[in-house]
């Protein structure tokens, strides 16, 4: 008997563009490369997509709906305070493909009005979430974003896990509030 053939979606094509956006850089995010990679051809990329512009936007728009689905189930899982700032500094500090579309949002602008979407919403909670601690200055959000940023970047090139660093980050703030 026949194996029915699976047919590929929009959502194939897509997790397709992060692996390879985390593997090969944004170079790899044209239609012949993806095509290879998952085993279809050129024309079922473009029965999904308009064109590359489109796939680009779509693959941004999937990753920024996915972290900002992250972040709003952070902030509602955990009504204790402290617990909710601990998930928010670490929150996708794991995640490869936001690694990846960091680094590419040094070179597209689209890209990196994107990540600043992102980045303005996780501030924001994170702001929210240190002043039910009584931690009001605004530059606390900040630090705690900055640090969340390149711990990862430093656990992508040494790969040590540098959770423990923001968990350290975290208490001496807490530490803070309670002088």
């Amino acid at each position: 008997m026949l194996k029915k053939k699976t047919r590929l979606n929009a959502d194939d094509w897509l997790q397709t563009g992060f692996d390879a956006l985390v593997e090969l850089g944004p170079q790899a995010l044209k239609a012949e490369p993806l095509a290879r990679r998952i085993g279809a051809t050129k024309g079922s990329f473009y029965w999904h997509f308009r064109d590359l512009p489109d796939y680009h936007t779509r693959l941004l728009a999937k990753w920024e709906e996915r972290t900002l689905l992250a972040l709003a189930a952070a902030g509602e899982q955990e009504a204790d305070a402290v617990k909710r700032l601990d998930r928010l500094g670490s929150l996708n500090s794991d995640d490869p493909a936001e690694q990846a579309i960091r680094a590419w949002g040094a070179e597209n602008t689209e890209v990196a009005e994107t990540i600043a979407r992102v980045d303005g919403h996780r501030r924001t909670m994170l702001s929210v979430t240190l002043d039910e601690l009584g931690l009001t200055n605004p530059e606390f959000a900040r630090i705690v974003q900055g640090a969340h940023m390149g711990l990862a970047e430093l656990s992508a090139a040494d790969g040590v896990d540098n959770s423990g660093a923001m968990s350290t980050l975290l208490a001496a703030l807490l530490s803070l509030r309670d002088a």
